[in-house]
């Protein structure tokens, strides 16, 4: 009998959109393109002469994602090995409190892509910080990331119900925090991370143990089961062109194992690209 499993390999990473970042990206280029990652989700990528950097040095994912003339729409860029069927951009509510974050225009990418054995779902998200650090229910930024949460649900429901779905990025909410866990229990996702009590921000002295904020979160569909295992990737410095060493990010990647079983022929989004 036929083997009918697909395995893919999906980095999500927060690129960290100052300081030296156009050496750092061309670092993490050549590490895409050297670790062939099937799909890759990055946040605050900002600019699109940088995604476009990104995407001339990582040519094992000759496809992409990403919409902004100058500056690109949420800072989100997702380049794929496999065709980007369509994609569409969801902006999240610009909410109060005003802050210097509302010119990211942060929301979410959501694509499907045409991997072997039908179409997979991939979204790409990265929700508001929270500046106070507290995540109880009744805080600002919980608020806030609460509307956002609702509307990244609302882009799921438009999605084919025969596509397996992974919402991957920077969620800016601790694993397990109650906003995270209505959000995933009201969409059928699970955190393939769930059990994992690692940051995925880089701890620093005014901040030594900080929370795991990044997220990757996966749905099975009809006849198409997916099955996850990840880990914390790009935590150590990484050589620079000039010689020197230094961290991509303040925050870790994570790279997840994706395993589609069964088969089905892919559907697509409800909603136009």
């Amino acid at each position: 009998m036929a083997d009918d499993r697909t395995v893919l390999r999906l980095l999500t990473f927060n690129t960290l959109f100052k300081g030296d970042v156009r050496a750092r990206l061309r670092a993490l280029g050549a590490i895409l393109d050297r670790e062939r990652y099937d799909v890759v989700c990055l946040q605050e990528v900002m600019y699109r002469r940088n995604a476009d950097l990104l995407r001339r040095l990582a040519r094992s994912c000759p496809h992409h994602a990403y919409r902004g003339a100058v500056l690109l729409h949420g800072g989100l860029v997702l380049l794929s090995r496999w065709p980007v069927r369509q994609h569409r951009w969801v902006r999240f509510p610009a909410l109060r409190p005003i802050r210097p974050e509302l010119l990211m225009r942060k929301g979410a990418q959501v694509a499907t892509l045409g991997v072997p054995g039908g179409g997979l779902a991939v979204v790409n998200t990265h929700l508001s910080a929270n500046l106070d650090d507290d995540w109880s229910p009744e805080n600002r930024y919980t608020r806030i990331e609460r509307a956002e949460l609702t509307r990244l649900a609302g882009a799921l429901s438009t999605l084919d119900p025969a596509l397996p779905v992974v919402v991957a990025g920077d969620f800016n909410l601790p694993r397990g925090s109650a906003p995270l866990h209505e959000f995933a229990a009201a969409t059928g996702l699970r955190d393939v991370l769930a059990a994992d009590t690692e940051p995925t921000y880089r701890p620093t002295p005014s901040w030594p143990a900080p929370p795991a904020l990044d997220h990757v979160l996966v749905r099975s569909a009809a006849g198409r089961t997916v099955t996850a295992r990840a880990r914390l990737v790009l935590r150590e410095a990484e050589p620079l062109a000039d010689g020197r060493r230094a961290y991509l990010s303040d925050h870790f990647g994570i790279e997840t194992e994706l395993t589609l079983s069964g088969g089905y022929q892919a559907g697509g989004d409800k909603r136009p690209g």
